[in-house]
C-alpha cells in the first residue's frame, strides 16, 4: 500500500541541505513560517540542529522556488502571499497538469494505476480524516500521476507547482469546507487514467485544479 503519511526527512540516510530543505519547506507551507516572517538562520540552526551551510543551502533554493525573498543588506522572508499569486499560479499550472494526465494515461503502467488505488482505497476508509490528513492523499495522487507521466522536466515543475498551491491552501484552510469532495474527484481521474482516455483524464484533472482554484478565491476575496 502506498504511504501518504507526511515523511520525516531523516538525516542520515539524505544529505543535510536536503533535510534542512524539506524541513524548512514544511515549516514555510503550513504557516508555520507564515508569509511576510523575518527568516533567522541562527534560530532554524538550533531548532533543526543543523549548521550554518545546509540551512543556508535549503534557503538558497526555497528563494529559487519564490517561498523564501532575499533582499540584500535587508536579509530573508518568506515570500508573501496575494490574490495575484493565486491567479498566476493557476494560469499555468491548470494546462501542466492537464500535459501530465495526458502522459500518465499514455505512459503508465500497471504499478502506478496500482499504488493509486491503494491511495484512494486508503482515502475511502478515512471518515474521519481532517482537511490536512486529506489532502495528503490529494498529494499523493498526483505524485503518482507525476511519475507516470515519465517526464523529469515536467515533474520538477509540477512539484514545486505544487507546493506552492498547498501554502494557498494551507492560509485559506480555517474558512475553506471540506476538502473530501474535492478529493473523491480522483476517483473518477483514476479510471481514465487506468484506462488509457489521455483526453478526458486531461479533462478531469483541470476540472478538478479549477475546483480547487475556486474554493481558495473564495476565501481569499472575503
Amino acid at each position: 500500500m502506498t504511504d501518504i503519511s507526511a515523511s520525516v526527512p531523516n538525516q542520515f540516510t539524505k544529505p543535510l541541505s536536503q533535510t534542512a530543505y524539506d524541513l524548512i519547506r514544511h515549516k514555510i507551507v503550513s504557516l508555520a513560517l507564515p508569509p511576510g516572517d523575518v527568516i533567522d538562520e541562527s534560530a532554524l540552526r538550533a531548532e533543526l540542529g543543523l549548521g550554518r551551510t545546509p540551512i543556508r543551502e535549503a534557503l538558497q533554493r526555497l528563494s529559487l522556488e519564490q517561498m523564501v525573498t532575499i533582499i540584500p543588506r535587508r536579509g530573508m522572508f518568506v515570500t508573501q502571499i496575494r490574490l495575484t499569486d493565486l491567479q498566476r499560479l493557476f494560469e499555468i499550472r491548470v494546462p501542466l497538469e492537464a500535459q501530465a494526465a495526458r502522459l500518465a494515461a499514455q505512459r503508465g503502467t500497471k504499478s502506478h494505476w496500482d499504488q493509486m488505488d491503494a491511495v484512494l482505497e486508503s482515502f475511502s476508509t478515512a471518515q474521519n480524516g481532517t482537511n490536512e490528513s486529506l489532502m495528503r492523499h490529494d498529494e499523493a495522487c498526483h505524485q503518482i500521476m507525476y511519475a507516470a507521466a515519465d517526464n523529469p522536466f515536467l515533474t520538477d515543475t509540477l512539484t514545486n507547482l505544487y507546493t506552492l498551491s498547498l501554502r494557498l491552501w494551507y492560509f485559506a484552510l480555517k474558512d475553506m469546507d471540506d476538502v473530501r469532495t474535492a478529493v473523491e474527484e480522483h476517483r473518477t481521474i483514476f479510471y481514465a487514467l487506468r484506462d488509457g482516455k489521455d483526453n478526458k483524464a486531461a479533462e478531469l484533472v483541470e476540472k478538478h485544479i479549477r475546483h480547487f482554484q475556486e474554493e481558495i478565491q473564495a476565501v481569499m476575496i472575503k
